[in-house]
């Protein structure tokens, strides 16, 4: 279980640090958007290209933060019922929808759209709008956004494993330290 948790110490770093450089993807959206509205309402000048460049980085936010918006457990969720239940009853229904729904679905996505990205590779695809960008960089978005998911799917999947065991605190619950400086002091403490 060691090893598998150092795997998933690698997969959150891993979604952590896209999820940091894609915050700036946020910020340039912002100035294309301004930019591309300012030259068509003060200048009268419009771009197909700039428009496009917008959608895509609104996708590469979406797309490539997805790992990390589930690595902080940020993901919409309806505790109705699961929110009366125990932290371990909780922790089950977390594994059940990860490896019965998360996980195939992304993964049969992931499959879904590999064709269709060596597709606009393979033929050099171009938007049909007058201007517009190559699309296979887009394309390769879904692709590398639900690979990111599964990823972390299987980090969240490690530590609940770890965490009925009794080898981790609560993965969900906010921490000062990070779970791995936690399970090193109270392994520390134990000795």
């Amino acid at each position: 279980m060691n090893f598998l948790l150092s795997v998933s110490r690698l997969i959150d770093a891993v979604n952590e640090r896209i999820g940091r450089l894609v915050y700036w993807l946020v910020l340039i959206m912002v100035l294309v958007s301004a930019g591309n509205a300012l030259s068509r309402y003060a200048l009268s000048v419009a771009s197909n290209a700039w428009l496009e460049l917008q959608w895509y980085l609104f996708a590469a936010v979406f797309l490539l933060c997805a790992g990390y918006t589930l690595r902080h457990n940020e993901h919409i969720r309806i505790d109705v019922i699961a929110g009366h239940l125990s932290r371990r009853a909780q922790t089950w229904i977390d594994i059940f929808g990860t490896v019965f729904f998360l996980l195939p679905m992304a993964t049969y996505i992931m499959w879904l759209s590999w064709p269709v990205f060596m597709n606009a590779w393979n033929s050099n695809e171009i938007s049909g709008s007058a201007g517009g960008l190559i699309r296979w960089p887009v394309r390769l978005l879904v692709p590398a956004g639900f690979f990111l998911l599964s990823l972390q799917g299987v980090s969240e999947l490690i530590k609940r494993i770890a965490f009925l065991k009794g080898l981790i605190p609560d993965p969900e619950e906010k921490h000062d330290l990070p779970i791995e400086l936690i399970v090193a002091r109270d392994g520390d403490a134990a000795k």
